[in-house]
C-alpha cells in the first residue's frame, strides 16, 4: 500500500518519550500509510535510541549534523500527498479516519490550510473562536479562520505538533521563508566563508535569519509560522479538525525558548528517564487513552510510567 503521510518527527535526548509518540501514533493511526522520519540531535543515549530505531525499524533516521540542511533534505525526499510533523513529548490518545481527512482536503482544496489534532471544540471555543460544523464522509468536522484566531493557539496556523498539511503547501511556506536567490543562498549560508568572516566580528544569527535559515526545530515553527501571519493573503484561510486527538505531555525541557510546566523536577530529568527506558519502564498510553487530555499541552498528571512485563 502506498504512503499517504510523511511524518517527521524532532527528537533529543528523549528515547522514552520518542517511544511513547511512535507508539501512540501507530495505535491511532494505520502504520502501513505513514513513512516516518526522525531527524535525531546526538547528544545523549545513543545506545537508548538505536535500541527505540531497532524496534521501530520502518523509520527513517538522520542523525543530525547541521539541522537547517538536514531538515531541507527529508523535505526532498518527500513524495507523499500529506506532511505530519512531530516531537518527541507529543502522545496521541485519539483519532480522525484517515478517509475523513484526506475528503476534507479534497472537497475543500481552495480554503484548507490544515487539519489540526490538537483542536478540542470546547477548548476553541471557550476562547472565543467562531467555529463552523461540516459535513464530511457522513461524519461531522469543524473549521475555524486562522486569519481570525482569538487565542495564541487558534491564530498559530504553523505548528509542528499534531496538524496534517499538503507537502505542496508546506514547500510553498518554506520556499516563502527562505531567500530564493542562488547568489545569496551561496554567500549567506551557515558554513559559508563570508558567514565565517562576520562571525568573527558581530553575531551571524540576524543575518542568517533574514535570508530564511533556521537552526532548530523552535526556528523552523516560529520563523515559519510568523512568515505565515505577515503573508495571510497568499495562504488558505481555514483549520478543519474533528476533536483533540494529542497533547505536549510536557515534563521536561530540551531546548532554550520552551517553559516546560513541570520542568526542573528531579524525577523527570531526561537523565532519570533514560535510566527508567534502560530498565523497561515506558510511558502508559492506555493511561492517556482512557483520562485524555482537554488541551494541546498538559503536564506530569500524565506522565505516568508503567514497565513491560
Amino acid at each position: 500500500m502506498n504512503k499517504m503521510i510523511s511524518n517527521i518527527v524532532f527528537t533529543k535526548n528523549r528515547p522514552l518519550q520518542l517511544h511513547a509518540y511512535l507508539e501512540s501514533l501507530y495505535r491511532s493511526f494505520p502504520s502501513e500509510l505513514i513513512q516516518t522520519y526522525l531527524i535525531y540531535k546526538v547528544e545523549l543515549f545513543d545506545a537508548e535510541y538505536e535500541q527505540l530505531c531497532r524496534k521501530f525499524s520502518n523509520c527513517i533516521v538522520i542523525r543530525e549534523t547541521d539541522f537547517h540542511s538536514d531538515f531541507l533534505r527529508v523535505l526532498g525526499l518527500v513524495e507523499t500527498k500529506y506532511i505530519l510533523f512531530g516531537i518527541d513529548d507529543v502522545v496521541f490518545f485519539d483519532s480522525v479516519d484517515i478517509d475523513v481527512i484526506d475528503k476534507t482536503f479534497d472537497e475543500h482544496s481552495e480554503d484548507i490550510f490544515g487539519f489540526a489534532m490538537r483542536f478540542g471544540l470546547e477548548f476553541l471555543k471557550a476562547g472565543g473562536d467562531v467555529i463552523t460544523d461540516l459535513s464530511i464522509a457522513g461524519q461531522k468536522v469543524h473549521r475555524l479562520s486562522w486569519k481570525d484566531g482569538q487565542t495564541p493557539d487558534s491564530r498559530y496556523p504553523f505548528e509542528l505538533c499534531a496538524t496534517i498539511y499538503t507537502t505542496a503547501l508546506v514547500k510553498k511556506i518554506i520556499n516563502g521563508t527562505m531567500n530564493s536567490n542562488p547568489l545569496a543562498k551561496k554567500l549567506f549560508s551557515p558554513r559559508s566563508v563570508l558567514m565565517k568572516a562576520l562571525g568573527k566580528v558581530a553575531s551571524t544569527r540576524t543575518t542568517l535569519k533574514s535570508f530564511g535559515y533556521f537552526f532548530s526545530p523552535n526556528t523552523l515553527e516560529s520563523w515559519n509560522c510568523r512568515w505565515c501571519q505577515n503573508h495571510k493573503d497568499r495562504l488558505p484561510r481555514f483549520l478543519y479538525f474533528q476533536r483533540l486527538c494529542a497533547s505536549a505531555v510536557q515534563v521536561n525541557m530540551v531546548n532554550t525558548s520552551t517553559s516546560n510546566i513541570a520542568e526542573g523536577t528531579t524525577e523527570h530529568t531526561v537523565e532519570v528517564l533514560n535510566e527508567k527506558y534502560k530498565k523497561g519502564y515506558r510511558l502508559d498510553i492506555d493511561f492517556v487513552y482512557q483520562d485524555k487530555p482537554t488541551s494541546t499541552h498538559s503536564g506530569s498528571e500524565f506522565f505516568r510510567l508503567a514497565k513491560n512485563p
